[in-house]
């Protein structure tokens, strides 16, 4: 990985700390089963119900702080607040903690909300931990939440989708090599195609909620939604797919960019239809 973590973490928060905070956000710190994080809700939104958003950074970095302004303009496009859980991160927390961490929070959800009004959401290594988390909800026997979305998710820690090599040439930000090192950090030596709560795209994606899931069509990760999109809809499954050209990694994050706008409002329009139906 080259640079200390501690670096990485960093220039990570660093990062978002250069994308202001609406003045108008209205910021909680919770502590929900014991994970610590925060509610982050735009002015005049639905009280009664809740996105569950599970931050990126290849569970190495990234936080609740880091990410106030994504989860603002989602609470604004979907008329919910917004929880982003502050997970536990490797290497002091190796899997399955995230997953373990993951389960607390939807347990408390469940009991503050009930269901039928929480949609479980994540970008990168946290969209790939909310695929991990409705695998569990599945197969814990939990009641099914009304929706789940994944964003540039990372489903694949052996690096194996197609696009890997296809798209290496057009993403400036990952390859094989950051996914496959980053996950070892994260899950040692455990075989990645063993363990779907780590690697979703190994897993049985029977009777998981209406999914939307986005990725660049020129990004290394494009191809573990296209495997996990055709794997929800060989069980019968909906899923939403989405893929637009020539955005970087996790571009919903960067509130500069055209295309976040549009993909934001994408997902706000799939939570509202999750709660209404």
């Amino acid at each position: 990985m080259g640079a200390p973590i501690a670096d990485w973490r960093a220039g990570f928060e660093a990062m978002a700390a250069q994308f202001p905070l609406a003045a108008d956000a209205i910021v909680k710190d919770v502590e929900t089963n014991g994970v610590p994080g925060k509610i982050v809700s735009a002015p005049g939104v639905a009280d009664d119900r809740i996105v569950i958003h599970f931050h990126s950074g290849g569970y190495v970095q990234g936080s609740s702080q880091a990410y106030r302004d994504f989860a603002y303009r989602v609470s604004a496009a979907s008329d919910a607040p917004v929880l982003v859980p502050d997970y536990r991160l490797a290497p002091e927390f190796l899997y399955p903690a995230p997953v373990e961490d993951a389960r607390a929070v939807y347990d408390w959800a469940l009991a503050a909300y009930g269901a039928d009004k929480i949609v479980i959401s994540g970008d990168s290594a946290g969209g790939g931990l909310a695929m991990a988390l409705l695998l569990a909800i599945r197969d814990h026997g939990l009641p099914t939440p009304a929706g789940g979305i994944g964003i540039s998710p990372l489903l694949d820690l052996a690096g194996e989708s197609r696009s890997m090599e296809t798209n290496a040439p057009s993403d400036p930000l990952i390859d094989r090599n950051m996914v496959v090192e980053m996950g070892k950090v994260y899950i040692g030596d455990i075989d990645p195609h063993e363990h779907p709560y780590c690697s979703p795209v190994y897993g049985d994606k029977a009777d998981l909620p209406p999914l939307l899931l986005m990725a660049s069509n020129s990004e290394v990760l494009r191809d573990d939604v296209t495997r996990f999109a055709e794997g929800v809809r060989q069980r019968g499954g909906q899923v939403e797919t989405h893929f637009p050209d020539n955005m970087t990694h996790i571009w919903t994050f960067f509130p500069f960019l055209e295309q976040s706008a549009a993909s934001v409002a994408e997902i706000g329009g799939f939570v509202r239809a999750s709660f209404a139906r």
